[in-house]
């Protein structure tokens, strides 16, 4: 093996134990359900490095992840062309903090805007130097009521699953009013 090879292993492993013991007062299941073994020291030194930034993180509103800090007028002092605009300019700037807000098109310009100035951009969210996926806004808010992502988005099979599993009758199904295309990034 040559002499820079050996050296690099020699660095990845010193960094790996470096890293568990930042990591050790820290453990929980997260860290024990990884199979390291089907990892490379550097894949693996990688995979620890993002969950000791996760730990380190400052949880922070939204509004403050921009330098200068995001500050938006109050939607009611907008008419509807200069809110248009401003609102495409918003989601950029959120897109660009790679925050993509998922299941718009059932609300208005209006609602919409409202919706990133109430609650998005105070929502405290961990602020990741090096963030490597999007946070994804659930602007149907699925989980607090299921009737908006059931009657504009869920597939049918989702809305299937959802029916047998709580028994409630389905809202029928309808096509969102405002088709808007917004960045999208995986989930």
């Amino acid at each position: 093996m040559p002499e820079s090879s050996q050296h690099n292993d020699v660095d990845s492993l010193l960094r790996n134990a470096r890293l568990r013991d930042e990591l050790e007062p820290l453990f929980d299941e997260s860290i024990g359900s990884v199979d390291y073994s089907v990892m490379s020291t550097h894949r693996e030194n990688e995979f620890l490095e993002s969950m000791l930034e996760w730990e380190r993180a400052p949880m922070v509103p939204i509004s403050q992840w921009f330098d200068p800090e995001m500050v938006l007028p109050h939607p009611d002092h907008l008419a509807g062309d200069d809110l248009s605009e401003l609102l495409d300019s918003v989601v950029e700037q959120l897109y660009q903090q790679q925050i993509v807000l998922d299941f718009t098109n059932h609300l208005d310009d209006r609602q919409l805007y409202t919706l990133i100035y109430r609650d998005i951009l105070p929502s405290y969210e961990k602020k990741l130097s090096k963030r490597s996926s999007f946070l994804h806004w659930d602007c149907a808010n699925i989980e607090g009521d299921p009737e908006i992502w059931l009657r504009y988005y869920a597939s049918d099979e989702e809305r299937d699953i959802w029916s047998d599993e709580t028994g409630e009758k389905l809202p029928p199904r309808q096509l969102p009013p405002f088709a808007r295309q917004l960045p999208r990034a995986p989930l």
